[in-house]
């Protein structure tokens, strides 16, 4: 099982929801290719100290070591 950490609001108190990660395949041509989400719950996506703005474009990476999923903020 994969954590989800998202930084860089790691001095806050943490809150938590239950998301969940779908795929929606999607057909360009007559291909069909995987198009993966993420789901964050609505109500940590409108709390003040969510990172990210709608549209944002960020970095998604994988630690290995620590079994976790780490999306941060563009800089």
């Amino acid at each position: 099982m994969f954590q989800i950490i998202v930084t860089p609001n790691s001095g806050y108190k943490m809150i938590e929801g239950k998301g969940r990660f779908i795929n929606r395949p999607t057909k360009t041509g007559k291909k069909l290719y995987d198009k993966h989400f993420i789901y964050i719950p609505t109500e940590i996506a409108r709390d003040g100290l969510f990172p990210f703005k709608v549209k944002e474009t960020v970095k998604v990476s994988i630690d290995k070591k620590n079994n976790r999923l780490i999306i941060e903020k563009l800089e």
